[in-house]
């Protein structure tokens, strides 16, 4: 025995059971000699692949198999060829395709006018998929445009799968699911088997890689994956999924198979057809503020006025525009500025404008500003009057919060002035009185609302729990869809293996039935009776002579043993030379007797016996031929006489 490689190896811990360590160490093993990775493929599908290994090889456990991978390297390849089952097909679930062809890759084409198109074909088996792939976007584009614009890459794990990928050559059968005109065009004929067209065949590139360990191919338009992701579990299908998403551009297509979602991935993800699998990359959040970012920065402000006298026009409708009462009041106490909202508000005209504040009504009403504002420019502060009642022109109670600032220019830090601004905080006020009263009727329901809560909190409980259940329930239940489409395609690999056999089998059944055509024509066109009976004596066959002889048909002494028939033949008469020849201590025997065809005439039968023997020289039956010899009639010569004497079984006539 070859000395082992010393690789890690998962210890007898807790529930561990001694096969799983087993599986383990193989599983380690053939990472560390081969590079794949099956750890984090799902393990009742791999243990039943391994099994079905394990019984062709004629090896009863995991261990004994690692012994027989060192011993047999060439083991290897007919492993990896199970457990990858590369099941896969052109145009594979029509409907999809047709999708994609119709509404996907347009729209695709639609986004990326002119640029270059990369896609990547993950899991690509044979190929038959990355073609499929090539065949719609030449279909989009045109032969040419294809050529210039669009590189698809396909990869897999599988060396010896990538080897007949690159051959591009299928049998009929394969290409059994193309479109007739497709096919027509971008596939010859050669000798039975159709291969891909050579031109667009070089912008298809096939290369190894490992989903698992490999870094994704990046900058991707469209990623193709399906039903592959079904045979890795939950965690390592996250994983592979994080890495198509880093792959993928932004807005860029993902297009799986049947049996795989995107639960844990839908913030990466939006569905485009959700029945279909086909999903969309979301734009990062990042690259649309960027693109605000840019937007704004490259807006222009051609608009602005170009004469001084513009700016002040502009800062005048500003200051009018804005929708809270503004006052501006200078150190003399000149009311400098009151824009549109105060003059409405407190009945300021623009002929108090320019004047002094102190003989304006707003310097007292709905509060002394007089004061404020000298506090203001005497602290250099701002100060704030807070819920100032002012009635309102209905008559309804309006609450102003006053906020009074110093203007003070910031190259000499001269005071000049003072602004007011008035902020209408009615709707705040009425709130907090409506909030106070709710307060109280809170407080009067707190102990009602307190049991209701905990009733709440209880059935919140039970839903946290059933929803829980029933997510349990949908990742079971996804496992097992993933399980079902792998045992089918097991299935479907083990048809195609079953295939050729059942093509050799049907053949030999027609080679069969002409055999025994033959054999029924010969026993047909004989002259004499012909029966084969067994080596119990049990009739085999009975052709159409002996119907004729004795009245009774095949069906009806078929399986029946010949000794005991009612027919006119005195057949215990034929035990012992039967027998004889069964045995094999004669090769033939003839005897003659005397008998009653089924007409009631009496006749002479002479009924040759005949050894069945095999090639191997063993005899299983017999083969007698009965032949009519009518009986002479009274007063016949004396030749004729002898002729009617009886034969010994040794072929002699009796004397």
């Amino acid at each position: 025995m070859f000395a082992r490689p010393s690789f890690e190896t998962p210890r007898l811990t807790g529930n561990v059971t001694k096969p799983e360590a087993d599986l383990e160490a193989l599983l380690a093993y053939l990472k560390g000699t081969r590079g794949f990775d099956f750890t984090g493929y799902k393990r009742a599908s791999l243990e039943r692949r391994i099994h079905k290994r394990l019984e062709t090889v004629g090896v009863s456990n995991y261990d004994d198999y690692l012994d027989f991978l060192e011993v047999h390297p060439e083991e290897f390849a007919g492993l990896f060829n199970t457990v990858l089952i590369n099941v896969t097909s052109f145009f594979r679930d029509a409907q999809s395709w047709d999708h994609v062809r119709e509404v996907v890759v347009p729209a695709l084409l639609a986004r990326r006018v002119g640029q270059q198109l990369r896609v990547w074909s993950a899991g690509c088996a044979s190929g038959e998929e990355a073609y499929t792939l090539a065949m719609i976007f030449a279909e989009a584009l045109g032969s040419e445009d294809f050529k210039e614009r669009v590189k698809i890459y396909a990869t897999d794990i599988d060396d010896h799968a990538l080897s007949k990928a690159r051959q591009a050559l299928y049998t009929e059968r394969e290409v059994a699911e193309v479109p007739p005109e497709m096919l027509a065009k971008y596939f010859e004929a050669n000798e039975g088997r159709y291969i891909f067209r050579k031109d667009l065949r070089r912008h298809v590139i096939f290369g190894r890689h490992d989903l698992i360990q490999d870094a994704p191919i990046s900058r991707v338009d469209m990623l193709v994956c399906r039903n592959t992701l079904m045979y890795f579990n939950a965690e390592t299908q996250a994983r592979i999924l994080s890495r198509f998403q880093f792959a993928l551009n932004d807005n860029g297509v993902l297009f799986l198979g049947r049996a795989e979602t995107l639960m844990t991935h839908t913030s990466d993800f939006a569905p485009l057809d959700l029945k279909r699998r086909i999903s969309t990359k979301l734009p990062s959040r990042t690259g649309t503020l960027r693109e605000r970012l840019l937007a704004a920065a490259n807006t222009g402000n051609g608009n602005a006025a170009k004469s001084e006298g513009g700016h002040a026009r502009m800062r005048e409708l500003a200051m009018d525009g804005i929708p809270s009462p503004h006052l501006l009041v200078d150190a003399n106490g000149i009311l400098i500025l009151a824009n549109e909202r105060a003059r409405a508000l407190f009945g300021i005209t623009q002929n108090d404008v320019l004047g002094p504040l102190q003989d304006l009504k707003i310097s007292y009403r709905p509060v002394e500003l007089r004061s404020a504002i000298d506090q203001v420019t005497t602290e250099r502060r701002p100060v704030v009057l807070r819920e100032i009642e002012w009635p309102s022109l209905t008559g309804e109670m309006r609450w102003l919060d006053v906020h009074v600032f110093p203007v003070v220019d910031p190259s000499d830090a001269v005071l000049l002035g003072a602004g007011v601004a008035f902020t209408d905080v009615s709707a705040a006020k009425r709130f907090q009185r409506d909030l106070e009263h709710a307060n109280q009727e809170l407080e009067t329901a707190y102990e009602e609302l307190q049991s209701t809560n905990e009733e709440l909190e209880t059935t919140n409980e039970e839903l946290q729990s059933t929803i829980e259940e029933l997510e349990t329930t949908n990742e079971e239940l996804q496992s097992t869809n993933e399980e079902l489409e792998t045992m089918n395609e097991e299935l479907q690999s083990t048809n195609e293996e079953l295939q050729p056999m059942n093509d050799e089998l049907r053949q030999r059944g027609e080679e069969l039935n002409r055999v025994n055509a033959f054999l029924q024509s010969i026993l047909t066109s004989l002259r004499g009776a012909v029966v084969v009976v067994d080596s119990e004596i049990k009739v085999l066959i009975w052709n159409r002579a002996a119907s004729e002889l004795w009245g009774l048909r095949q069906e009806e002494v078929r399986g029946k043993n010949l000794l005991g028939l009612d027919i006119g033949l005195p057949t215990e008469r034929l035990k012992a030379p039967i027998r004889s020849c069964l045995g094999g201590s004669k090769k033939n025997a003839s005897v003659m007797l005397e008998a009653t065809n089924r007409r009631g005439r009496h006749i002479s039968c002479e009924v040759t016996i005949t050894p069945l023997v095999t090639p191997d020289e063993t005899i299983h039956g017999a083969i007698l031929v009965m032949e009519e010899q009518e009986i002479p009639q009274q007063g016949a010569s004396r030749d004729g006489a002898r002729a009617a004497t009886p034969v010994r079984q040794d072929g002699k006539r009796a004397r």
